[in-house]
């Protein structure tokens, strides 16, 4: 069995796409899914499963799509990948609720930072499948636009370690 993370797209922020916690670990079980345990209201699950990636990003996302009657989007890592993404934060002094990892499905192109605009000082950095975004007046005014990370989904440092957390204790 595998621990694995699921981080859905746009659950619960912004007044869209409301998902209770209780009806994820609801689907996750259905599917087969172990050891269940959701991380506050916006889309975060840890789990145990014989599947591979994904299998198990195909098992959710099919849930999930029959529960909201459209794509809702989830990317799966597992627990050492998380940690892994956790321990290449290239802004390690930066507060972490300032910083966050956009988690995509595919590797970021090389050139995705060449289109970033960023008026307030952000810096911007490429992982493995994630773009690290630093920002230093914090997210919620930034006029930041990095099309690349429009596929994916950001969580917070605090967050992603976290995650990391409850995902190496499965």
């Amino acid at each position: 069995m595998t621990a694995y993370v699921a981080l859905l797209r746009a659950v619960n922020v912004g007044g869209t796409g409301k998902l209770p916690m209780s009806d994820l670990k609801a689907m996750c079980e259905e599917a087969g899914f172990a050891k269940v345990k959701t991380y506050i209201a916006s889309g975060n699950v840890v789990f145990e499963s014989g599947m591979t990636e994904g299998e198990v990003a195909a098992a959710l996302d099919g849930r999930l799509k029959a529960y909201a009657g459209k794509p809702v989007g989830v990317v799966v890592r597992t627990a050492a990948e998380m940690n892994s993404v956790l321990k290449a934060n290239p802004f390690p002094h930066a507060k972490p609720n300032y910083t966050v990892a956009i988690f995509l499905d595919t590797p970021p192109p090389k050139d995705a930072l060449e289109a970033m605009v960023a008026p307030d000082g952000e810096e911007a950095r490429l992982g493995k499948r994630e773009i690290y975004v630093h920002y230093p007046n914090g997210q919620g005014r930034s006029k930041l636009k990095l099309p690349a990370a429009k596929a994916g989904t950001a969580r917070n440092i605090n967050t992603v370690a976290k995650l990391a957390e409850m995902a190496g204790e499965l």
